[in-house]
């Protein structure tokens, strides 16, 4: 491995994590990558709902992201672990750190698949919506807390949170209308304030923490599940995620963002991270200002704050 930088990518097997694992590849870094698909046609259970159960093969797997993080540049490890096992987590973080002997960048993508995403509170029993909060908010968490220490001994480091609008912005319908579940909103919510406290507790140890919103993006699972909850393959590539999360571990500027919000659609089009791409439908204009437009506000005001002390 040499002294290339480190990236860590959970959810890495398809969509954002893949992406992600791609760009940063092409930025200079070796990647380790983890899910729980290792090989294409794994099945296991990915219905979005009580009412019923699919466990047909999704496009994708850890050995696919693997070769293009190869093709990209970079050395791949595959890390097989599952968000509900964070004794897997565990062990994978301390594989990499044994092997590779450091993490510059830890990208928090993963998140629970399964029933009681797209399932109303009363349909929905309370183990789902602990297996939602052990696998968006804790198991990040795990993972933070196994690679931060070596990351502040090094004097830097990065965490990047793929967060979700679901985490501060109410579904204008019904899960199954075209909305989502509770246990998706409140584990998003637990997840989203984690960047914040990371980048007050570890800012001056050279650590930054962002949250990434990534928007409506078109993924395998998007395309393949979700059309019966009302959400058509209609958003905007997983790369658009994939070059400002490479932006965020790479560009000194960053810092300045430490510990705030991103809109990824808006960041990524204005600072024209992706050519080629058009940018965000016109219709999620109103997503950037009315419902994160307080987060912005708060974030904005934190860092004024911190700029003054400095």
């Amino acid at each position: 491995m040499g002294d290339r930088p480190v990236a860590f990518v959970t959810g890495a097997s398809r969509g954002i994590g893949k992406a992600c694992s791609v760009h940063l590849a092409r930025a200079g870094f070796d990647v380790a990558v983890s899910a729980r698909t290792v090989a294409e046609g794994e099945q296991r259970e990915h219905s979005s709902t009580v009412k019923r159960s699919d466990t047909s093969p999704l496009p994708g797997s850890l050995s696919a992201t693997a070769a293009l993080v190869a093709e990209a540049g970079g050395d791949a490890l595959i890390m097989a672990a599952d968000l509900l096992d964070h004794d897997s987590l565990e062990a994978a973080a301390a594989t990499v750190l044994e092997r590779w002997g450091r993490v510059d960048v830890l990208v928090n993508n993963g998140r629970y698949i399964g029933p009681g995403h797209m399932d109303r509170l009363l349909e929905t029993p309370i183990e789902l919506l602990d297996r939602h909060l052990r696998a968006n908010c804790l198991a990040p968490l795990v993972l933070t807390k196994a690679l931060l220490p070596p990351m502040i001994e090094r004097g830097r480091g990065a965490i990047v949170n793929i967060t979700s609008a679901s985490g501060y912005a109410d579904p204008t319908s019904a899960a199954g209308d075209g909305g989502w579940g509770m246990g998706y909103g409140i584990s998003k919510g637990a997840f989203h304030r984690v960047a914040g406290f990371l980048a007050v507790e570890h800012g001056g140890d050279g650590i930054n923490a962002f949250n990434v919103q990534p928007g409506y993006i078109s993924t395998e699972r998007i395309a393949q599940d979700m059309a019966q909850f009302g959400f058509e393959d209609t958003g905007q590539p997983p790369d658009v995620i994939g070059a400002v999360v490479a932006w965020l571990a790479t560009d000194p500027e960053a810092r300045q963002l430490n510990g705030t919000n991103i809109e990824a659609q808006f960041f990524c089009h204005e600072r024209g991270l992706l050519p080629g791409w058009d940018g965000p439908a016109p219709n999620t204009a109103a997503i950037r200002y009315d419902l994160s437009g307080a987060v912005l506000a708060e974030n904005e005001a934190r860092l004024l704050a911190q700029r003054t002390q400095e």
